[in-house]
């Protein structure tokens, strides 16, 4: 059954032009071309940078947090309460109305009381600025080394200045190590990005990015497979070339620096329009859509690999869409810039809504008398 099927899906009139197989793509005279059981190394990759990432975001990351003022935030604690944690655990963390009313008279508190300890509650399940910075840091240290990369590996052939060259001699394309390096780095990371997905700050656009991230690697593994890979250099360089500056942007945000993070951001901004708005459909998806047919006819590998861009354009535009909502937002004042994919923090600095929930908590944990009398001495001898 399994032979069955890979039969049927690596039919070679599905993935390449009349005329062309798998045997045009076999080694010889010393011309290398890509094999789809290559993409195996990328899990190697994939479990390399998961290692990587911990010991940056430990060691390095956390220094340079140090260096730009960023320190570990002490959040106050919600008092122990098996009925509220419960209730939040299984039901809901925004209790309505009604559920206020019913866990009043539950656990003898008043509104005010249980309204603060679901806001401090849901403080703790947030993930706290070190953790965003060391996330950001670690992205930015990737596409930045990934783009420098891209461009070494690029810059000195045809394809990048005439996006014509990309189909020449389609498919019979020798491999170069450079290119060879460059899927397996890509390959790599964005799977790490999707293994590690479940403890990454969550954000508002979660959906989107786990579909970014699928996409993406069946991108690459497809264009990998297919020998389109002049193509896909090219497709992931035009990535790399903006995504440094949002995370530097984020960076310098979480570090509190306003006007260096408003000048990037602008700088990121204007880079995602040009590249993802413009060349990526005006001259990449004109030299895969349109081009192609002028040499061969149509087949279902040439719609596969397209569907696949007109996914990642609708994400473009989509992320389009939240940056120029941020830019406008903050550009008339000069407001710092807010990740608005981001939850954010809860306020929780009433000094009446401390001496409360200290009461509750003092009447919520048996305490000794003689060790209240010498705390209260302690803390008067300080």
């Amino acid at each position: 059954m399994l032979k069955w099927l890979s039969d049927r899906f690596w039919q070679e009139r599905l993935w390449f032009p009349e005329g062309l197989g798998w045997a045009d793509l076999e080694d010889r005279d010393g011309r290398v071309y890509a094999k789809a059981r290559d993409l195996w190394v990328a899990l190697p990759f994939a479990l390399f940078f998961l290692v990587v990432r911990q010991i940056f975001e430990r060691s390095v990351a956390r220094y340079l947090a140090s260096l730009l003022g960023i320190n570990e935030t002490m959040r106050r604690k919600a008092a122990h309460n098996p009925t509220l944690e419960s209730y939040y655990c299984n039901t809901s963390k925004y209790p309505t109305q009604s559920s206020v009313e019913q866990l009043c008279k539950q656990t003898g508190w008043s509104e005010k009381q249980l309204q603060g300890w679901f806001r401090r509650r849901r403080n703790l399940d947030r993930p706290n600025l070190m953790k965003k910075f060391c996330e950001a840091s670690w992205r930015f240290v990737f596409y930045l080394f990934a783009f420098v990369y891209g461009l070494a590996a690029l810059i000195d052939k045809p394809w990048l200045y005439d996006l014509e060259e990309m189909w020449k001699g389609f498919p019979v394309l020798t491999l170069l190590p450079s290119q060879y390096w460059y899927y397996m780095l890509e390959l790599g990371f964005y799977a790490s990005l999707l293994f590690s997905v479940a403890s990454d700050v969550k954000r508002k656009d979660f959906k989107e990015q786990i579909i970014h991230h699928v996409a993406t690697i069946m991108l690459i593994s497809f264009s990998w497979c297919m020998n389109y890979i002049r193509a896909g250099t090219l497709i992931m360089f035009l990535h790399d070339s903006s995504d440094y500056f949002l995370e530097s942007a984020k960076m310098f945000n979480y570090a509190g620096w306003r006007k260096m993070c408003n000048c990037i951001f602008i700088v990121f901004a204007g880079f995602f329009i040009i590249t993802r708005l413009v060349i990526f459909p005006f001259r990449i998806l004109y030299c895969t859509w349109v081009y192609p047919v002028t040499i061969y006819p149509p087949f279902f590998g040439y719609y596969f690999f397209n569907g696949l861009l007109l996914l990642l354009q609708c994400l473009h535009i989509f992320w389009a869409a939240l940056i120029v909502r941020m830019a406008l937002r903050f550009l008339p004042r000069n407001e710092i810039v807010e990740d608005e994919r981001s939850d954010r923090e809860e306020t929780d600095s009433s000094d009446e809504e401390e001496e409360e929930q200290n009461e509750v908590t003092k009447r919520s944990k048996p305490i000794q008398n003689g060790y209240v009398r010498h705390n209260n001495n302690h803390h008067k001898a300080e």
